[in-house]
């Protein structure tokens, strides 16, 4: 393996584990400060990795986005929660469900910023390469694998984030069938991304994240990110 794939590889995961495991902290965070100490009580608002770590969601299924050349993106462990703790459960439900990607976004905005000022605020540090190697190579993967994961979760379809918004939608009384369908719905998506390409010979979440995510990274970057 040449040097170059060796560091592209390092830099998605010190990139993708970090912006995973915040994702997941900001649900269970978002809960607890709604009354729901589920979560807390779970030890899911630690940074430890470990926490959070899906050996599929994780490890198997990055590695093999990568290596296909696919855009990276995956989950861990869901962060549990329990609605009934919620005010209004609904409501509870679309906040919680949101404050992963808004993380992710928090994420990419900081670190955009972060290139933008050691663009003009440290013109000497170019002439090294390890400040190269994270400046060119990791802060703009972190900024595109960090939107990744906030557009593929922000899809409307069971169990993503983005379906969070249906619960605004679905009367009270229907709210708990809807979150047993979210319970069966996630292997039935799975095979969908995995399958779904194939059989079309098209890849729509790879379309779908190049024109979200890489659009809106190339617009906060300093430079184009391929």
């Amino acid at each position: 393996m040449s040097e170059q794939y060796i560091i592209y590889y390092a830099c998605s995961i010190l990139s993708f584990v970090p912006a995973l495991v915040l994702h997941e902290v900001a649900h269970g965070f978002a809960a607890y400060k709604l009354g729901d100490p589920t979560a807390k009580r779970s030890g899911r608002l630690s940074l430890n990795p470990m926490k959070h770590i899906d050996p599929f969601g994780t490890v198997i299924l990055p590695l093999l986005l990568m290596v296909m050349g696919w855009p990276v993106f995956g989950y861990a462990k869901p962060v549990p929660y329990n609605p009934r703790y919620f005010k209004d459960p609904r409501k509870g439900d679309v906040i919680v469900g949101l404050a992963g990607p808004a993380a992710n976004f928090a994420m990419a905005a900081v670190a955009s910023i972060l290139a933008w000022v050691l663009l003009f605020a440290a013109p000497d540090a170019f002439n090294s390469e390890a400040f190269l190697i994270f400046y060119t190579r990791f802060l703009p993967l972190f900024v595109m694998i960090s939107l990744y994961l906030m557009f593929f979760n922000l899809l409307p379809i069971p169990p993503l984030d983005g379906s969070s918004v249906f619960a605004i939608l679905i009367p009270r009384k229907y709210l708990p069938q809807y979150y047993r369908i979210q319970q069966y719905a996630f292997p039935i998506f799975m095979l969908a991304v995995v399958l779904l390409p194939q059989i079309i010979n098209v890849n729509p979440f790879s379309w779908y994240l190049s024109i979200t995510a890489g659009s809106l990274a190339n617009l906060m970057f300093p430079f184009t990110i391929a």
